[in-house]
């Protein structure tokens, strides 16, 4: 008997999650399970290859259903039954009586359809044989129409010749044309209008409606080089510079040129830094780029690894330092505004403020009970972390305990980001809501619960008091796995705008510099960008993978998309 192990299937099941786009998820069981431990060779095992063991699983039930006795079964294996009959056995049972019934009652229900097939057969073969000789009568009835309607033409035609001899032509009536043309005009009117009791017309998507929003191929820069998805990409604040982060262990620095993209000439081996997480082998899944980060003045790039190491590089490239505490995957990393801090979280449950100018950790903040997926400064001293435990903590450097605890969601807290003030904290959470959350109350100021399915990620724009553009409204984005975006008045906790746009899950959304437009890109393969004022597309891209992350340039002429068929793609969107 073919049997496997719980690592083979642990690494069945850590693939699954990873191809179906589960990318936290399939992060936390790789770690628990120690996947990068694994003696498994992973070039040996196809895509799709836990559904397969699966689908082969439920074969093997039906099998066990529709034999009943040794010999059946041998005679199913000598091949003493064809494959066609074999087929016809398993399309009697659903998968859910698989699970709810036994081998008994499933051979039984077997018999009973296989018996009541067989006389609805007979019944069948019965009326066919009527219709047959119904249909032979028919022809023989028309067949000799046909001879008569022939004979009648014929004829027709030889009085028309003898009339024509004669020089008699007969001109046809007006009324006649006239009926004829009415006869075409309703036809073109039925096909224009729709006959009555049709089809509704097919709504067309926003995405779709007009060719006009399409970005040309002419502008848009494709960056080439990855060897696997692109997990995460970033601009530099201060420089023409492209950070991109990668499931092939390596992170790239892409100098791109300013001013407009132009797709004929192609990317230099100057105009890239490749930055390696790795020391011997090229492929350790241990090493994937999972998030990274610029710090304020754009002269260092922070990245976060697999391995549970976080690195400090130079823009050009050189590696500064290597921080190693973390005894787990790193999710997110964000430096503080002043640039002095660095803060991780990490799969082993904690978050971590590093020193930058010693190079060691400051404090480690041990508060959460699972893997922590977020973090981020509300100031130079004070943060907050989200968990798959629930929970939300507003912490501080030098206590001891959390300043603060926000409670409320009811599944995996996603992703949470201040506002630009830092007086309120958006969060979201595969409970499909977004809270908003104020340090003066326990409670939540507004529960957002429009969403069908998990909310992914969610931005603030970048409006109101506190930025550059103080005199537009304060928005807050979501974007969920149930393929929209949703703009929310943070004020009223109410629905601005519904974005119905993608055709799949949303996995990143960022606003331009200035406030007026949103990026979002999905796992349709399609970024769009939105304008926030009126809530419609105003310009797409379509890639040939799904997409990750988007970024805007510190000008907001330019917005990078990093994709799972290991791209990243600069457009020029010069508005």
């Amino acid at each position: 008997m073919i049997s496997i192990s719980s690592s083979e299937l642990n690494y069945l099941v850590f693939r699954y999650l990873h191809e179906s786009g589960f990318t936290h998820s399939a992060f936390a069981f790789g770690y628990e399970a120690g996947i990068d431990k694994s003696r498994i060779d992973v070039n040996m095992v196809p895509p799709g290859a836990l559904v397969t063991f699966v689908q082969k699983g439920i074969q093997y039930l039906e099998l066990e259903a529709n034999f009943s006795g040794d010999l059946k079964l041998i005679v199913s294996v000598l091949g003493l039954q064809s494959d066609a009959d074999m087929d016809e056995d398993f399309s009697f049972i659903q998968p859910l009586d698989l699970i709810t019934k036994d081998p008994n009652e499933l051979h039984n229900m077997v018999k009973a359809k296989k018996e009541n097939l067989r006389q609805h057969k007979i019944e069948s073969n019965k009326t066919v044989n009527e219709d047959n000789t119904r249909e032979h009568h028919q022809g023989k009835e028309k067949e000799r129409k046909e001879r008569e309607n022939e004979l009648g033409m014929e004829k027709i035609r030889l009085e028309k010749e003898r009339e024509k001899e004669k020089g008699v032509l007969e001109v046809p009536h007006p009324d006649q044309n006239h009926a004829e043309n009415h006869e075409d005009k309703i036809v073109v009117e039925n096909l224009e209008n729709g006959a009555q009791g049709g089809p509704e017309p097919m709504e067309i998507s926003q995405s779709l409606s007009s060719l006009s929003n399409n970005i040309p191929s002419s502008d848009v820069k494709i960056l080439e080089g990855h060897a696997s998805e692109v997990f995460a990409c970033a601009w530099n604040p201060s420089a023409p510079l492209l950070a991109s982060g990668s499931g092939d262990s390596t992170a790239r620095i892409w100098k791109i040129a300013e001013g407009p993209c132009d797709s004929s000439v192609q990317n230099e081996l100057v105009n890239v830094v490749v930055l390696k997480h790795f020391k011997g082998r090229t492929n350790e899944k241990s090493k994937d780029v999972t998030t990274l980060d610029w710090n304020g003045d754009g002269t260092l790039l922070a990245t976060g690894s697999y391995d549970g190491q976080a690195r400090i590089w130079s823009r050009d490239g050189e590696l500064k330092s290597t921080l190693n505490k973390h005894k787990g995957p790193i999710f997110s990393l964000k430096w503080n505004k002043k640039g002095d801090y660095l803060l991780s979280g990490s799969v082993d449950k904690t978050a971590i403020v590093w020193d930058i100018k010693t190079g060691e950790w400051k404090q480690q903040f041990e508060y959460h009970s699972a893997p922590t997926l977020d973090v981020d400064w509300r100031n130079n001293v004070s943060f907050a972390t989200c968990s798959t435990d629930n929970m939300i903590y507003v912490c501080k450097i030098g206590e001891n305990r959390p300043i603060k605890t926000f409670s409320g969601h009811q599944g995996e807290v996603n992703a949470i980001k201040w506002d630009p003030t830092g007086s309120l904290l958006a969060s979201c959470s595969d409970d499909h809501t977004a809270k908003i959350w104020s340090l003066k109350q326990e409670q939540h100021l507004h529960d957002l619960k429009e969403h069908a399915k998990e909310i992914y990620t969610i931005r603030w724009s970048p409006t109101g008091p506190g930025t550059n553009n103080p005199n537009q409204q304060l928005v807050l984005a979501s974007a969920s796995f149930d393929s929209t975006v949703k703009l929310w008045d943070v004020e009223l906790g109410k629905v601005l705008y519904n974005l119905n746009g993608h055709r799949d899950p949303v996995y990143s959304i960022a606003f331009s510099p200035n406030g007026e437009y949103l990026a979002s890109g999905s796992m349709d393969k399609c970024m769009h960008i939105w304008s926030v004022k009126e809530g419609k597309i105003v310009k797409t891209y379509g890639g040939n993978g799904g997409i990750f992350e988007v970024s805007w340039s510190k000008d907001g002429d330019k917005v990078a998309a990093c994709f799972s068929n290991n791209i990243v793609s600069v457009i020029d969107l010069r508005m």
